[in-house]
């Protein structure tokens, strides 16, 4: 299987359990692999048999900059579930991170992974 890895993606989006830290966006950080649903740009060095990583980001961004979630575990579930429908991955794993949201804790987030195979 061949996997697309995007390390350190920061993005803009309103998170938390209380109300209040969701009035203002915040910056997290994704870490996100992507399995190809083929190999295909191996051997034609073209964007069209891949997934472009460019479109990748740019719509989680979209996505995140529109919506609200009070957990990480949900958000991390939403564009776990954006990049399949939408990208045609197979399969996706996803670190996300709140950096510094307590004292004395460089980061807090949650690590999922999922696929088309588990009936998502």
């Amino acid at each position: 299987m061949d996997i697309i890895f995007l390390q350190e993606v920061k993005v803009e989006t309103k998170l938390g359990v209380p109300e209040w830290e969701r009035m203002t966006a915040q910056t997290i950080v994704l870490d996100i692999e992507i399995a190809m649903p083929h190999s295909n740009s191996c051997h034609t060095d073209a964007i069209d048999d891949t997934i472009d990583y460019g479109a990748v980001v740019a719509r989680i961004r979209q996505t995140l900059s529109e919506h609200s979630f009070r957990l990480v575990e949900a958000l991390a579930e939403h564009v776990c579930q954006l990049i399949m429908r939408e990208f045609g991955a197979p399969w996706v794993k996803i670190k996300v991170a709140k950096p510094g949201i307590l004292p004395g804790l460089k980061a807090l987030g949650v690590i999922i992974e999922r696929s088309k195979t588990e009936g998502n």
